[in-house]
């Protein structure tokens, strides 16, 4: 249930059409670049068109509040992914504070008497300011959980103790993955902000709190092999290179001092797949390499042995030519992702080629699982391909070619090193230029794009088709409540005290836990302030060139 659009109100209103009838609420998070790249929403002319579009707006910890609002965080029937990587680590933190406070309200509903005197402290403290608010009606199956505490922290309004003990609980239950991979940001994304080391620093103190505090359900990071092939990469680049970061990771928490077995249950992978053979093995390809070096390399346990996955369907196979055809190829996709056993999937909509999916395509795209989950037999069979020759052969040749892959990257000074020469951006655009080559010339037929095209129009048409954009009034509605937001929490906390700027580069300065700060920060800054604040001490993200 992938979305992602205009104002978290918009976006909520998504998830909830989505999760509709379904027994589990699994939701998928898009954001948009503004936010990507850890900027608030602005009238800056390089900012305010992008406000909201291909994705959400969440610049602040109430933004996040909405967003999520009516889905309790801590049940074990949702699950959050989030698409954020610069600025990941204060995203998990406004993610991990709108969890806790929809659990503080929970508690506080529980007794009239404990919610009066909630609400007579929050009106202490907004005095003649107004609450934030959901903007616009709330959508069938949202009862407004999340909703009560806008504009406060759960700190606020119940005593330390009692805010520690719900604290501990929820994060000991809330489920779901954030992305955090700025590896594959660096070789193929480009949403890097801070510099490689500072944020590889802020992805260990991401773990390292996730074992302090025993958050056992929630991935601190998904190692990214999806943007790797939309970049351009074959299958086996993308494999290869998406291991081999992962392998760094776990060099660099262990170098950290963490322990195997603490950190790598919380290490997750997603991978794209497309046409090729090659896709019909990814994951057990993946799961061998990774269970083969964590036994003998790693001395890990079995449980860290275990590779999870999630895969997308190809958005770079989307064409806008014959655009019907794209189900068919995500419908293949599909298939690929499910008899490989993968933990979880996502199908594109048909018209991603163009625009951000409409409720009529991403019915079409939801449709495609649950016609394979509900109707195809042999999806009812464990392993239909267990045993087959090629699927056999598969197996064993793109071991190989991966091994391979891993032989060059060491030979360049292991992942970093290949890195400062630009080895994995330079393989991404040769593949790239190869697929692209083959494309125009014909020689990788493309139904409907440069083969067996209509003898009408050539597959060049006009064609009719909505196009998902913010509106100007989800934009100065976004700007505007950034700018409610930093006047009525800035001054909520003390200059150096916890969750003030100051004492965040102070924390960095000093090398301390990064995301236990953030943790505070974002109750009282917004994304954009915390960013500058932290590229002050951090330093900006500058390419190689």
């Amino acid at each position: 249930m992938f979305a992602g659009e205009g104002t978290p109100e918009r976006t909520n209103r998504r998830f909830h059409y989505l999760s509709a009838g379904q027994p589990a609420a699994r939701l998928s998070t898009a954001f948009d670049s503004v936010t990507l790249y850890g900027e608030d929403p602005h009238l800056r002319p390089d900012i305010y068109g992008k406000v909201g579009n291909s994705g959400v707006n969440v610049p602040t910890l109430d933004d996040m509040k909405k967003l999520y609002s009516g889905f309790d965080l801590c049940e074990p029937s949702t699950s959050v992914s989030m698409t954020i990587n610069g600025p990941a680590p204060m995203i998990l933190a406004m993610f991990m504070n709108t969890a806790i406070d929809q659990q503080v309200e929970k508690w506080l509903h529980q007794d009239p008497e404990r919610w009066a005197k909630a609400r007579q402290r929050i009106e202490q403290l907004f005095g003649d300011s107004p609450q934030p608010r959901y903007d616009g009606a709330l959508p069938t199956g949202n009862e407004g959980l999340g909703l009560a505490l806008l504009g406060v922290s759960g700190a606020e309004v119940v005593e330390p103790e009692v805010y520690e003990r719900i604290k501990a609980d929820a994060l000991s239950r809330v489920r779901g993955t954030v992305q955090a991979d700025i590896l594959k940001e660096d070789q193929a994304q480009n949403t890097c902000i801070f510099s490689t080391e500072f944020a590889l620093r802020m992805m260990g103190d991401i773990q390292q709190s996730f074992i302090d505090r025993a958050v056992r359900n929630f991935y601190s990071v998904s190692i990214s092999g999806y943007h790797i092939a939309e970049a351009g990469a074959n299958p086996i680049s993308q494999l290869a290179f998406t291991l081999s970061n992962g392998f760094t990771i776990v060099e660099y928490y262990l170098a950290r001092g963490m322990r195997v077995d603490d950190f790598a249950p919380n290490l997750s992978f997603f991978f794209s797949n497309g046409m090729d053979p090659e896709y019909t093995v990814i994951g057990r390809v993946a799961r061998r390499i990774w269970a083969r070096a964590m036994r003998e390399r790693y001395g890990a346990n079995q449980r860290s042995q275990m590779l999870k996955y999630h895969v997308q369907t190809s958005g770079r196979s989307l064409h806008a030519q014959e655009i019907q055809f794209n189900d068919i190829r995500t419908t293949l996709q599909a298939l690929y992702a499910l008899f490989d056993n993968c933990n979880s999937l996502h199908t594109n909509a048909y018209d991603e080629a163009i625009t951000t999916p409409t409720e009529e395509s991403v019915r079409r795209a939801v449709a495609i699982q649950m016609i394979i989950n509900k109707e195809l037999g042999l999806n009812f069979c464990e392993n239909p391909w267990q045993g087959s020759y090629v699927v056999e052969y598969l197996t064993d040749l793109v071991e190989e070619a991966v091994y391979r892959e891993f032989e060059a990257i060491s030979e360049r000074g292991g992942v970093l090193g290949a890195m400062d020469t630009m080895y994995q951006r330079g393989k991404i655009q040769d593949e790239s230029m190869f697929y692209e080559r083959k494309k125009h010339d014909g020689s990788l037929p493309l139904i409907g794009v440069n083969t067996y095209l209509p003898k009408e129009h050539a597959g060049e048409i006009d064609t009719t088709i909505e196009l998902i954009r913010s509106t100007e009034a989800e934009k100065r509605q976004q700007i505007a409540n950034v700018e409610s937001f930093a006047r009525l929490r800035n001054p909520r906390v003390e200059a150096g005290a916890p969750g003030s700027l100051g004492h965040l580069q102070q924390i960095a300065r000093e090398r301390g836990n990064l995301f236990e700060a953030l943790m505070e920060a974002v109750k009282f800054n917004s994304l954009g302030q915390i960013s500058h604040a932290l590229y002050a001490v951090g330093g900006e993200y500058r390419r190689n060139m």
